[in-house]
């Protein structure tokens, strides 16, 4: 390491400012004296970011989380967090110390996390800047699932779109999932088991994700799975994953012999592509998928399939 580089290194140890680098699996490769001592994390540690929000919120330390359920607030947090290249919020630690924390993505999936004490700011000015957070929060969070929504997921198929637009080739694909034979879960075992699987669907897809993924419910049984800089084919495999995961879930326990698999369709966007065009591809891909027996994922860049489908 050069001088420049040694007093960086020096600076970063001894400033206030926590700082901090995740992967793109979301662990923790980097973290400063500030940062550390906030979250409770040894020299040597190097969790995930959900097992520092896991452990610190069980001894009550760390942030403060006012969720109710700890869980389904990690979900809702997991499925928004990384998705775009810079955010900012506020939010607020159990010693009293209120950040201002800072998120830069890149492409690969790492995250620089900065956060700066602005405590001493005023307590009516940080209620209000907090209520507009909690309802940008709520405006793109599926109440359900706790995962992203509709609106979310089009703010993200729009950024491939763009993406793709300046480049002059595809800058990502998406994935449309549906839940096969869904009407029958309701129909057989109630609503409340059909909102079962459909969470269950949720939490177990999540997980499977790369940092720069975006997934989200966007209506009734329908998921929709935004993979930026990724093709048709390792967008295929990705979802063939998840399904073979989904395929192995048992999320009735009164009914430990029910299973549930989906149906996808994937396309990949194309520079004069808007939103609509984007998805109607990959929907059409998704016929196609259910017209040949469910449980499958089709591309729509088969000329077979689609000359099939119509």
């Amino acid at each position: 390491m050069d001088q420049i580089g040694l007093r960086l290194a020096a600076l970063h140890q001894h400033t206030p400012v926590l700082m901090a680098a995740y992967d793109g699996h979301d662990r923790l490769r980097y973290a400063n004296a500030a940062f550390r001592a906030a979250f409770f994390l040894s020299p040597a540690d190097a969790p995930t970011w959900a097992e520092i929000m896991r452990r610190n919120h069980g001894e009550k330390r760390g942030t403060v989380i006012r969720a109710t359920d700890f869980e389904a607030w990690l979900v809702s947090t997991q499925a928004r967090r990384g998705k775009t290249a810079f955010r900012a919020f506020e939010t607020d630690l159990h010693d009293g110390r209120w950040l201002w924390m800072t998120e830069t993505v890149q492409p690969d999936g790492w995250m620089l996390c900065i956060a700066s004490d602005i405590t001493t700011m005023r307590a009516d000015e940080r209620a209000v800047r907090q209520d507009r957070d909690f309802a940008i929060r709520a405006a793109q969070t599926d109440t359900l699932t706790g995962i992203a929504n509709r609106r979310f997921m089009t703010e993200r198929m729009e950024d491939v779109v763009r993406a793709s637009s300046v480049a002059g080739r595809s800058a990502g694909c998406i994935c449309v999932m549906d839940l096969d034979h869904f009407k029958v879960v309701n129909d057989r075992f109630g609503h409340m088991a059909g909102d079962a699987v459909l969470k269950d669907f949720a939490v177990r897809v999540l997980p499977m994700m790369r940092r720069g993924d975006s997934f989200g419910r966007v209506g009734g049984e329908e998921f929709v799975l935004v993979m930026p800089g990724t093709g048709p084919q390792e967008a295929a495999l990705v979802a063939e994953r998840m399904l073979a995961t989904i395929r192995h879930s048992r999320p009735l326990p009164e009914r430990p012999d029910f299973t549930y698999a989906f149906s996808a369709g994937i396309t990949a966007a194309l520079p004069d592509d808007t939103v609509i065009s984007l998805y109607a591809r990959a929907d059409r891909a998704l016929y196609a998928a259910k017209l040949h027996g469910r449980g499958r994922i089709f591309r729509d860049d088969d000329p077979v399939l689609l000359t099939q489908v119509g």
